[in-house]
């Protein structure tokens, strides 16, 4: 639950989709190694390196209460929304910590200044998850993110190319996933 890579400084309205873009094109890029991915829900691009949850296939904990995942795609937006459960956990968390970063008021610091804030607030949270295990604060998080899971749903419009290979790479993944599964 630390965070690996901070880009502050954008307006809370805008699509992720579109700051993660911004993030892989700076001149000080968001470096995703080979071999490596990292999810993203429905609200961001199908690519080799970011891999979305299957489309119009069973996605949250509680659609898997009654059966287990019945094929690859299921098993794999299972597992994937059990990842992402961590990264919600994680925001969470850093906002309950430090509450001038969660805050609905409107700052009465300039967008440097905030910026600053938020960067200092995650590196702390990094560093507070090796010293401070606070498991009160994981349950708050938790109870919070059950009422908001009902919430989530977002489109974005794909890059053919990128987006190709990211079906490829999710779909190996999640075939690779299934034989396991039956295996064991």
């Amino acid at each position: 639950m630390k965070f690996t890579y901070i880009l502050a400084g954008w307006e809370g309205t805008t699509f992720v989709s579109r700051i993660l873009e911004n993030a892989l094109d700076r001149d000080d890029p968001l470096v995703i190694p080979q071999g490596k991915y990292y999810l993203g829900d429905a609200g961001f691009m199908l690519k080799s390196t970011v891999l979305t949850p299957y489309r119009g296939i069973r996605y949250h904990f509680k659609e898997y209460t009654r059966r287990g995942p019945q094929n690859a795609c299921e098993l794999f937006n299972h597992r994937h929304s059990s990842l992402r459960n961590v990264i919600e956990r994680t925001f969470g968390v850093l906002k309950k910590r430090f509450p001038i970063i969660a805050s609905g008021i409107e700052p009465h610091y300039g967008l440097e200044t905030m910026t600053d804030i938020i960067l200092v607030c995650c590196i702390l949270h990094n560093f507070l998850c090796g010293v401070d295990n606070n498991d009160s604060l994981l349950d708050e998080v938790d109870n919070e993110l059950k009422e908001r899971e009902e919430h989530n749903a977002s489109s974005s419009q794909l890059r053919e190319d990128d987006h190709r290979i990211g079906s490829s790479i999710r779909d190996s993944i999640a075939d690779h996933m299934w034989r396991d599964y039956q295996n064991s």
